[in-house]
């Protein structure tokens, strides 16, 4: 079962078959952190918040 690296929460394996390159299961994040982003290999912060 797929999780999100970032936070833990289950994700769908169709998410996570969209979401992640070949070879990994487990997306880096998902939509339930919402002020996180994918930057290269690494996961930062949003320089702006989603979420006020």
């Amino acid at each position: 079962m797929p999780e999100c690296q970032n936070c833990g929460a289950f994700v769908t394996e169709t998410y996570a078959r969209v979401f992640t390159p070949r070879g990994v299961e487990d997306p880096r994040v998902c939509p339930d952190c919402q002020d996180k982003i994918r930057d290269g290999a690494d996961v930062r912060d949003a320089r702006s918040p989603r979420d006020p």
